[in-house]
């Protein structure tokens, strides 16, 4: 066990587990966008760095192993800062209207995107829509590389996306950026699980958005057992107006860990074809 200090408070972790674990086990909450405790972090997006005595730099509390005797400063003047900096940023180039934690930790920390005036819009992109599943909106995307690491080691290993450009350029992208039909993408979904901002969009979703009758305070969640294999699978229908509208799986399913394929993602529309006759 590792003993420091999270503002003021000792706390006590096992060997191994990171500043963010122990500010959790501190009761403090510290807001993160690329990360995700199933998937190793990846150091993108930088909103949830923290002091640290004896450190010349704001170091990452997702991914800094915790070490005996570390001072650890989360709620400081240079901490709150560099946090505001980097949601204003994100917030200024791209859409984040269906990113409730992102617009949560603005308010948060005060963050004014719209100073930077709307030339800072440098993703703006129509939606992909080139198959019947799912729909990538990459005006919404932050670059966190969840969907990179979902679809490769961490979970599904089809490695069909990727980060593909660099500067402004930077994109998540197919093979030689073909249409998803054309590539190595199985249609898991897992992507979609993990993606913060709603980059990755169920279609059901995204066409409920757009008519206008997407209402999360009607929905009702229920699990179930995926009924097409052995496995048992864990699955978290969203219901609105007696119909699924998307289907998940809970993080901390020990079956899942919050991954299905296909048919469990998007096969359980059949229950909607009713025969009326």
């Amino acid at each position: 066990m590792i003993a420091l200090s999270v503002d003021g408070t000792a706390v006590t972790v096992p060997e191994g587990a990171t500043i963010l674990d122990a500010c959790d086990a501190a009761g403090v909450e510290t807001p993160t966008l690329c990360f995700l405790k199933t998937l190793a972090p990846v150091n993108a997006c930088r909103v949830c760095v923290v002091e640290l005595e004896g450190s010349r730099v704001l170091v990452p509390a997702c991914a800094r192993k915790a070490e005996p005797a570390m001072v650890v400063r989360t709620d400081t003047e240079r901490v709150r800062h560099s946090r505001k900096m980097v949601l204003e940023f994100l917030a200024s180039s791209v859409d984040l209207s269906t990113a409730p934690e992102a617009q949560r930790f603005a308010r948060t920390y005060a963050a004014d995107p719209d100073r930077y005036g709307a030339q800072a819009r440098t993703v703006e992109t129509p939606p992909k829509i080139d198959n019947n599943l799912y729909v990538r909106d990459y005006a919404k995307c932050i670059l966190c590389y969840k969907c990179v690491e979902a679809c490769g080691t961490e979970a599904q290993n089809t490695f069909a996306i990727a980060a593909a450009g660099r500067g402004f350029d930077a994109h998540i992208s197919t093979e030689y950026d073909v249409p998803l039909p054309d590539s190595a993408c199985v249609y898991c979904g897992n992507c979609i699980a993990v993606c913060p901002t709603g980059a990755l969009m169920f279609s059901s979703e995204h066409a409920m958005r757009a008519e206008g009758t997407w209402d999360e305070s009607r929905q009702t969640q229920t699990d179930t057992i995926c009924p097409y294999c052995g496995v048992g699978c864990t699955l978290r229908l969203t219901v609105q107006d007696n119909a699924i509208v998307t289907v998940g799986s809970p993080l901390e399913s020990g079956v899942t860990h919050g991954n299905l394929c296909v048919k469990g993602r998007f096969g359980t529309v059949y229950v909607q074809h009713r025969d009326d006759g």
